[in-house]
């Protein structure tokens, strides 16, 4: 199976475990009460919904002081059975009426026990439930007063819809706005319809008995079920939103993570600025800085001349490849000048993401690498190393702050830490690491690593140099021979003692290589590469799997073969430097830079982002724009919209559709 199918199991497997732990919980509850009968205890065994179980369980659960509660301690109980059982529709209250209780007061504590029971009634909440699933409309208003405070929120001042069939991140914009006390919510469903039902299940004949029933079920449903289930509905709306908002971050987080690298190159990283100037930082191929300073070429001090004259000596005194330059605060300004430096030889130029590198640069991580820096000369460093590996290098940010997603910060947070984490992890693996240069925040997301182990790899290669193969590795303390098993496959290193230490292949493979290389008269360094000859092989030789077979073939075809695509460099219009400069009709190249489930935000070069629609994306229906368009893809779109006072910019693929 694939890494992510083996993820889903898991995650269904741990949710099974705890619907079981919760129903032995339940089990041991009702049993200590004496309530639990065969009857029940199967029914509760053989639930495998979440909503049902507790709706088994509901009548047996502790309550609080309510209505119902109070009126038993009148001792009003009696009365609601000889009412519920509407066997005698004439009844007398007569002596339910005592510490001053009138006939009055009675019924209505009698009512409200009733009430509470027909709540609890599974099959009663399983068909309200179904209602609202299949029918309900979720209004949202802006309320009195709010609506200059509230105006990111507009299209939600009135608005309605089925609830069923709205898209996920307008759930979380109106829940947001509802949390914001901005908007008021609320789900609208045919109320008479399932009072209806209700009565026609509760009523039995006609009276004064039934009567009272009656009320009781429209009280029921009024007071009890309509605010529960309209709780557990807006909850459910919300759990399908943040899943496909996680889902949509976590496809923009691996397209981030796998970002293609520009490999070992010496890098001057800018980290672009208006008043507090541009900082400058030279970093060696290893990503190690090396120099660092500030210019001040924009306003207000405009020192043109002298920043384009210290750029060029930076590169020429420390033989820069390439310059990477942040996506903020007077980026284009800044690439203007770095594209009227003359520089000796050819060099590069790329403008580089900087979200997430202030995080970064504030935070534990960045402190350890430079202590005697500021937090300036950090994201600098952060958005120059970005260009030479980013997935290296990301790996320190929190990866909710990358800023690549949808309400990342309104979803269930364990949920989306536990979805990233497993992306991290799966974009480490399908890379490798090298154990001799990696860094522990690296290192701790390779498979059977984790923090402690990662730090232990770290100070056994500064004590004993670095790893010559992978058995070495079972001396670092604590990793111990499931550590091992699991994390030795991603581990690379280069010019060991075994050239299959820097590859794919696993050391319990070992052998089997071998024996491939005897069969076929060659050393395992000249089987490694060599395709002609690997293809002679067969999996029925060796007593493996298809697989198998194939998985060791393909990395010995391609040793350490790094999935990402090669760099490219990519330029914006020129003569777009603001939004004012946008006309609609013009057609832009543009980076897509976030990608959400309504469209995708493309970089135009300016500080407005531009969104290519759902709509705008092909001439067929879209419903997925990750089927259309990748994180990092350059595209060619034309303008169809500028909204100058909400600095809103509308693209469209439709009419030109080209994507590289």
């Amino acid at each position: 199976m694939k890494d992510f199918q083996v993820f889903e199991i898991e995650k269904q497997f741990l949710k099974i475990k705890e619907l079981e732990k919760r129903k032995s919980s339940i089990i041991k509850t009702i049993k200590e009460l004496g309530q639990l009968n065969n009857e029940l205890e199967n029914k509760i065994q053989t639930c495998w919904d979440e909503k049902l179980l507790e709706d088994l369980y509901l009548p047996f659960k502790p309550k609080r002081k309510t209505k119902a509660e109070k009126a038993r301690e009148q001792g009003l109980e009696g009365l609601a059975k000889i009412i519920m059982s509407q066997k005698n529709q004439s009844f007398s209250v007569h002596s339910f009426c005592r510490n001053g209780i009138t006939e009055l007061d009675a019924i209505e504590g009698a009512k409200d026990i009733m009430a509470e029971w027909i709540s609890e009634r599974s099959f009663i909440r399983n068909k309200v439930r179904f209602e609202y699933q299949k029918e309900a409309v979720l209004e949202s208003k802006i309320k009195k007063g709010k609506e200059v405070e509230g105006d990111k929120y507009q299209d939600y001042f009135k608005f309605s819809s089925l609830a069923k069939k709205i898209p996920s991140h307008r759930v979380l914009a109106i829940l947001r706005g509802e949390k914001e006390k901005v908007l008021s919510v609320s789900l609208k469903v045919n109320k008479n319809y399932i009072v209806d039902f209700i009565q026609s299940k509760i009523v039995k004949g006609n009276g004064r008995a039934s009567e009272i029933v009656k009320e009781a079920c429209e009280e029921a449903y009024k007071r009890l079920l309509k605010p529960s289930i309209e709780s557990e509905i807006l909850n459910d709306l919300k759990q399908i939103a943040d899943l496909d908002s996680i889902k949509v971050f976590s496809s923009n987080l691996k397209q981030l993570l796998m970002i293609p690298p520009l490999g070992a190159k010496n890098i001057l990283a800018i980290d672009p600025g208006f008043k507090t100037g541009c900082k400058l930082v030279c970093l060696d191929n290893q990503g190690n800085l090396t120099h660092n300073e500030t210019i001040f070429p924009h306003p207000p001090q405009k020192n043109f001349k002298e920043s384009l004259t210290k750029i060029s000596s930076l590169v020429n005194a420390y033989k820069i490849d390439a310059i990477a330059i942040g996506n903020g605060t007077a980026s284009r300004e800044t690439e203007n000048l770095v594209k009227k430096v003359h520089f000796s030889k050819e060099v590069d130029v790329f403008v580089v993401s900087e979200s997430g590198a202030s995080i970064y640069s504030a935070s534990k991580v960045g402190r350890e690498e430079f202590p005697n820096h500021d937090v300036t000369v950090r994201g600098a460093v952060s958005i120059g190393r970005r260009l030479l590996d980013p997935l290296a290098e990301l790996v320190k940010i929190d990866p909710k702050s990358i800023g690549v997603g949808q309400y990342q910060h309104d979803v269930n947070q364990s949920m989306l830490k536990q979805e990233l984490d497993h992306v991290v992890e799966l974009c480490v693996n399908a890379v490798g690491v090298n154990v001799n240069t990696a860094s522990p925040h690296l290192l701790k997301y390779v498979s059977g690593i984790g923090e402690t182990i990662a730090q232990n790899i770290v100070d056994y290669r500064k004590s004993h140099g670095d790893f010559i193969n992978r058995e070495e590795l079972q001396k670092v303390p604590r990793l111990g021979g499931k550590a091992f098993e699991q994390s030795a496959g991603f581990l690379r290193i280069p010019k060991g003692d075994n050239p299959l230490d820097n590859s794919g292949v696993h050391p319990e493979r070992y052998a089997v290589v071998n024996e491939m290389a005897k069969r076929l008269k060659l050393s395992v360094g000249e089987l490694i590469g060599n395709d002609n000859e690997l293809k002679k092989l067969s999996s029925n030789d060796f007593g493996l799997g298809e697989f198998t077979f194939s998985d060791i073939i393909s990395e010995l075809i391609k040793p350490g073969h790094d999935p990402r695509k090669k760099v490219r460099k990519f330029e914006f219009d020129r003569s777009i430097e603001s939004i004012s400069d946008v006309k609609e009709g013009m057609e832009l190249p543009g980076l897509v830079e976030n990608i959400t489930n309504f469209g995708a935000f493309v970089n135009i070069g300016i500080k407005e982002k531009g969104l290519i629609h759902l709509s705008e994306m092909a001439n067929e229906f879209v419903s997925n724009p990750h089927d259309y368009l990748s994180l990092n893809d350059f595209v060619r779109a034309k303008v169809i919209s500028v909204d100058f006072e909400r600095k809103r910019i509308g693209l469209s693929l439709k009419a030109i559709r080209v994507i590289s």
